[in-house]
């Protein structure tokens, strides 16, 4: 990663984690943060296990990034710090941001769990911000594992010195339960036992999301919030879908974990091949969009470019001279009829995952956030948007082709005028 980034990282057991650290870090204690209401939910937890209050940011309706004109300049200068999303791999416009945030004097930090790959501005997402942080668990599918890197070199050894009083010792249960994991799953998969397992799982009282977002639990969460900054204090929230996010990482998940990263390049390539493949359907632009979107390539976030007509199925291009199409974690399409389409990919066996609806500032309420001034392109986006697994991209076409999903209506304001 060091490589990758040309700078300084540190191992981290989860992106999770490392955000905590970094915002620890970087920001003052009731400080506020802008971010992206489109985005998981663990994250605006570990925000204000940081000590922080979590402020929306109008976005984007296309790819859900930071809109960055949109933003009041009161809002600008009551900023402690500005944290991306880069949601599905698609990058926020960071070199804007990271003017912002010089002409502010606050730090730039970037959420990089969905980006490993993509690149703004002649950089890789994490190369613009003070401080970054990744996921192992999403491209390299290692289900643990993380980096938190910093521009400057000077902060690794008090990074990592944070890191280490914040860790929880690693438990040799948990080391077990890791490794014997992937064979359960393929067992599971292999006899066609998913369904009747998450049956199970309910049954017992073992799942910790019946919807998209987990409960808020507002009571409880409010006296966390009094005892923040402290991450245990918060640590039910936290630690959903990944319950040893803070353990120290021993040698049979180091192992498993540096096996699957060396097959990185391979799977991105692999990736590119899917997203350019989803990009050129129907559904990768909203219905009656007067013009294309881009995709966001290795130069530049999403946009909008070459005119189209809106008779027949639309392809979406390349941009001259750019390559490398993204993104690369998961491709938003935009299907009239989600929940329908989310069904009929699951009967061929696709499990549409990652999405992020309600925004935050509606799930979570003024109480604990400040919502964003401009609402609208967060919550059309949360509600159109289908992430698909760019690796499986010749499958979802194939189901929606079946099924005849008809792409979303553009949102408001960008429709093509009808004669």
């Amino acid at each position: 990663m060091r490589g990758r980034l040309g700078r300084e990282c540190v191992y981290v057991p989860s992106c999770r984690f490392g955000l905590f650290v970094a915002l620890r870090h970087w920001c003052p204690p009731g400080g506020r943060v802008l971010m992206s209401p489109v985005t998981d939910d663990v994250i605006f937890f570990v925000v204000l296990a940081a000590g922080l209050r979590p402020v929306q940011a109008p976005l984007k309706p296309l790819d859900a990034s930071i809109d960055v004109d949109a933003v009041p300049e009161e809002v600008w200068g009551s900023l402690s710090a500005v944290l991306t999303t880069n949601l599905y791999g698609n990058p926020d416009d960071a070199p804007r941001l990271r003017e912002k945030c010089d002409a502010l004097a606050i730090p730039l930090l970037e959420d990089g769990a969905h980006a490993i790959g993509s690149r703004v501005g002649g950089r890789p997402v994490g190369g613009w911000g003070d401080a970054s942080v990744f996921s192992l668990s999403k491209h390299v599918g290692a289900k643990a594992g993380g980096f938190l890197s910093c521009a400057d070199p000077g902060l690794r050894e008090a990074l990592e010195k944070s890191c280490a009083d914040l860790l929880l010792p690693g438990r040799l249960s948990a080391e077990l339960a890791f490794t014997a994991r992937p064979y359960a799953e393929a067992a599971v998969r292999g006899l066609r036992l998913r369904r009747a397992a998450w049956a199970t799982m309910r049954l017992l009282g073992l799942t910790e999301r019946e919807g998209i977002r987990m409960p808020l639990r507002a009571d409880e969460l409010a006296r966390a919030v009094e005892a923040a900054p402290d991450l245990t204090a918060h640590d039910s929230w936290v630690r959903v879908d990944l319950h040893d996010y803070r353990l120290r990482s021993g040698r049979l998940r180091l192992h498993r974990i540096e096996r699957r990263l060396d097959r990185l390049d391979e799977t991105l390539a692999a990736c590119r091949a899917g997203t350019e493949t989803l990009l050129s359907t129907r559904w990768a632009r909203p219905e009656g969009l007067a013009t294309a979107v881009g995709p966001a390539t290795a130069d530049a976030p999403a946009t909008v470019n070459e005119p189209v007509t809106t008779d027949g199925p639309a392809t979406v291009s390349l941009v001259a001279g750019r390559e490398k199409p993204q993104p690369l974690f998961r491709v938003p399409l935009f299907v009239a009829d989600r929940d329908a389409a989310i069904v009929a990919l699951a009967r061929r066996g696709i499990v549409v995952g990652y999405l992020y609806d309600p925004p935050l500032d509606d799930y979570a309420g003024p109480a604990f956030t400040d919502p964003s001034p401009d609402p609208v392109g967060a919550r059309w986006f949360a509600r159109h948007a289908l992430p698909v697994d760019p690796l499986r991209a010749r499958e979802v076409v194939e189901v929606l082709q079946e099924c005849d999903a008809r792409p979303a209506k553009a949102p408001g304001g960008l429709e093509r005028t009808r004669g």
